[in-house]
């Protein structure tokens, strides 16, 4: 894969190590110390030292210790006495018991180089610091350290200032890395003394300016010095602020084999004498401003496995002799301005892992075998002017992991362009001429989480095999003429944070069970033709920050469940038919609302101006009324446009508000509440009044119907046996003499009462039933009280009161002047004039 660089220092180490590790085998030794006093002994000359010299080197390190953090002093605890070949962590001596290695890598060290005395390690052949966190400048003085150091590692570190140029006096190095730290300024041409280099990593910096003659002269005239770098293996200068051109000197460096000039301003065209370079391996030229063509002469590198030039401005063809680079696993052309066909000789590279052709202007077909090998993993494509199908070799490429083709012209059958794909995770085919059907087999790519299909000529229906994808986590098959209704099955989606279906003509309505897909925070269902209602369980979505559903026939209004998701920044509910929730007015994330072209009516929910984080806002073309919301996202007059009722204070195009429109809300709340509490109280007053009439009238009732018959009042409320005793002393005792009429049920008698009122009574007839007991007519004295009491007519004669006692029951009416009805009517000229 491209960039991982190994560590070449390492692989220098093993090839040291390998022959002193059967020495280790011979001498038995005690602790690690030892086995490396045993390596110096193999590798490093004999010296011989002074006892002054060997406390120098102690002292040295000694001094060193002290002035790191407190840490690190622990951690370099063995580091104690006067003989630093005695077991001192990570310090090696030779036969003549001098400092010979220090190998500190990865240690966790904090601190500084400018208290370590460089001069008094006169016979230092390793230094090693690398992966730790030591800052600061590298002293001058670096320059003072042993002639003999072949391997210095700072890499990794956090030291900055520019690079000393002392380290030019090192020409023994054969290794040097400086990389993946702060340093700034240039490459200074003191590189060029150091003849016996041949790994030199200097990525990952701050360097700038042009890369110097000295470093295998890529610029300017070839100096006499040629040759200086003839040994260089790996050149990393990638990541820094190098510029320039790349000059064809560059075919010099032969024993170069890895060559990575990456991620830097390099200009210029790539140089043809980079097919002198037969030894490389690995070439990064990509992220630089490079122009002009590939040259021909790259199909000379028959030894290279990456080859990466994306990046760049680089035009033409691909060159026919890339056919020849039959080794290459990684290509990458990427973000060019290249064009034209791809060269057929492009089917010979059969084992090829990542392929990317991205962002440039080929056109014709894709390569037949592209993954004849199947070795591809990575195959991008996109944002070209390809045609024709899909290669038939990708159908069934069970190593895919990742392909991009959108934004081309590829055409076929979408159903049978790819088979089963274990190992697909990311795949987006957008923006084609695809046509058919989705196939079920989708289902089976059970790494899947990306997949897009959008805008191209689908149709059909979604298949319900895709939840068993259950990898998935965003979907895509907008801009299509998918049909029928959205499968259930896509909320078993449990990892989907987004789902786009717009632009379909789907119908139906949305599925319950899409509000378990807890994670989404993308769904859109925009311009189809779903109806009923929007189901409550959206709002169980809770991480969703765009909904869309615009465009639709949704006919119920919109369910206060949408005010429960918070994190919500963009809403779009225009051109359906609803009603606006005030729970909307708590999404304070929101900040785009579309709610144009409905029928919503009444006024806006004053929680709206609540929302303060809104920046875009669309109620246009309601029949919306009252105050406008008082932030900006309502001012332009497209946002409120086409609402007759709407008002506004210094709003353009607005009506000033009433103020009975711009009553505070808090005091109409406050009047509503004491309104609806007085209501309460009012409506609790008059049903226990009821209640209480009830009650009354129930007892009254009772009286009048118990059984007993020798206990009746009357219902103008005197006392019984009063009145009856006046009755029977107004008829002296029902008297022939006061008899004033007969009939079928009873005898009416005059009566005048003792305060001189004249009443008519009505006694009834008495008679006992066959048991001998009770009144036989008490249900017609009953019925008759019953009906009197209920009718009002001027015609009809006013029954007063009524009273029962044993054997004598009677009604109390008013006393009639003319006589009875009877006699009146049998006279005509009698009955016209009393009855005019």
């Amino acid at each position: 894969m491209a960039h991982e660089y190994p560590s070449s220092y390492s692989l220098l180490f093993r090839l040291i190590v390998t022959p002193c590790f059967f020495i280790f085998l011979l001498f038995p030794l005690s602790s690690t110390s030892s086995f490396h006093v045993i390596f110096t002994f193999a590798s490093t000359p004999a010296i011989a030292i002074t006892k002054v010299e060997q406390d120098q080197e102690a002292l040295a390190l000694l001094t060193w210790k002290v002035s790191l953090d407190n840490q690190t002093q622990v951690l370099l605890s063995s580091w104690f006495g006067r003989n630093s070949c005695h077991h001192w962590f990570g310090v090696a001596c030779n036969r003549s018991g001098s400092v010979s290695d220090l190998n500190l890598q990865s240690c966790g060290l904090r601190g500084t180089l400018q208290n370590l005395n460089f001069s008094s390690l006169p016979n230092l052949f390793t230094l090693n610091l690398s992966n730790n966190s030591l800052h600061g400048t590298i002293a001058t003085n670096i320059g003072n350290i042993s002639k003999l150091i072949t391997i210095l590692d700072f890499g990794s570190n956090h030291f900055t200032g520019v690079i000393p140029e002392q380290l030019g006096f090192l020409t023994s190095l054969s290794f040097l890395s400086l990389a993946s730290n702060n340093f700034r300024g240039s490459i200074l041409p003191f590189i060029g003394n150091l003849k016996n280099l041949t790994i030199l990593h200097l990525y990952e910096n701050e360097l700038s300016g042009s890369i110097p003659q000295a470093i295998g002269y890529l610029i300017g005239p070839i100096p006499p010095s040629i040759g200086n770098l003839r040994n260089l293996t790996t050149l990393y200068l990638h990541t820094n602020k190098l510029y320039g051109f790349i000059a064809q000197e560059i075919g010099l460096l032969r024993s170069l084999n890895d060559l990575d000039l990456g991620i830097n301003n390099l200009n210029g065209p790539i140089p043809h004498s980079i097919g002198n370079l037969r030894n490389l391996t690995t070439l990064y030229l990509n992220r630089n401003k490079l122009f002009g063509s590939i040259p021909q002469e790259i199909g000379l590198l028959r030894s290279l496995n990456d080859l990466d030039l994306s990046n760049n401005n680089l035009i033409g063809p691909i060159p026919a002799s890339i056919g020849n680079l039959s080794s290459l696993t990684y290509l990458g052309l990427g973000h060019n301005k290249l064009s034209g066909a791809l060269p057929l000789e492009m089917n010979n590279i059969t084992h090829l892992k990542y392929f990317q052709l991205y962002e440039n202007n080929f056109i014709g077909q894709l390569p037949d075998e592209i993954c004849l090998g199947r070795a591809l993993v990575n195959f991008t494509a996109d944002g070209n002017h390809f045609t024709g199908p899909i290669p038939k070799s990708l159908k069934n490429c069970t190593s895919l992991f990742r392909v991009r083709l959108e934004r081309n012209q590829l055409t076929g059958d979408i159903a049978e362009s790819f088979g089963v794909c274990p190992n697909l995770n990311y795949i987006d085919l957008s923006s084609n001429n695809f046509y058919g059907e989705l196939s079920e087999k989708w289902g089976q790519c059970h790494k899947l989480t990306h997949l897009n299909i959008s805008n191209n000529n689908i149709s059909g229906a979604i298949p319900p095999q895709l939840g068993r994808a259950t990898q998935l986590q965003r979907l895509d098959l907008s801009l299509n003429h998918l049909s029928g209704k959205i499968p259930k099955e896509l909320g078993m989606l449990p990892l989907l944070f987004e789902l786009l279906l717009t632009n379909n003509n789907l119908s139906g309505s949305i599925p319950l069970k899409l509000g378990k897909l807890a994670d989404l925070q993308t769904f859109d269902l925009a311009s189809n033709n779903l109806s009923v209602q929007i189901p409550k369980q959206i709002g169980n979505l809770l991480k969703l920050s765009s909904l869309n559903l615009s465009g639709n026939r949704f006919v119920d209004s919109i369910p206060d469940e949408i005010g429960k998701m918070h994190h919500l920044g963009s809403l779009d509910l225009s051109q359906n038919t609803r009603e606006i929730p005030p729970l909307l007015g708590e999404l304070r994330y929101l900040e785009t609302l579309n709610l144009s072209h409905n029928q919503l009516s009444g006024t806006i929910p004053h929680t709206f101006d609540d929302l303060i984080n809104l920046t875009s806002a669309d109620i246009s073309y309601n029949q919306l009324e009252g105050p406008l919301p008082n932030i900006k996202a309502f001012a332009p007059f497209e946002a409120f446009r086409n609402n007759e009722g709407i008002c506004g204070n210094n709003v353009t195009h607005l009506n000033p508000c009433s103020p009975k429109k711009a009553m505070n809300f808090s005091v109409l709340i406050i009047l509503l509440l004491i309104m609806s509490t007085l209501l309460f109280l009012s409506a609790f007053i008059i049903g226990i009044y009821f209640l209480v009439q009830k009650l009354r009238k129930k007892t009254t009732k009772s009286t009048l119907e118990v059984a007993d018959v020798k206990d009746l009042f009357t219902i103008l409320g005197h006392d019984g046996k009063l009145l009856y005793e006046h009755i029977i002393q107004g008829t002296d005792n029902f008297s022939s003499k006061h008899c004033i009429g007969t009939g079928g049920y009873g005898t009416v008698y005059k009566a005048e009462l003792p305060n001189g009122r004249v009443v008519a009574v009505k006694k009834l007839h008495y008679s006992l039933d066959q048991d001998g007991g009770d009144i036989a007519d008490f249900k017609a004295f009953k019925s008759e009280i019953h009906a009197l009491t209920q009718i009002r007519h001027h015609n009809i004669v006013k029954l007063y009161c009524f009273n029962s006692f044993a054997e004598k029951s009677f009604l109390i009416y008013e006393f009639m002047e003319k006589g009875s009805l009877r006699n009146i009517l049998s006279n005509d000229e009698e009955a016209a004039e009393k009855l005019d």
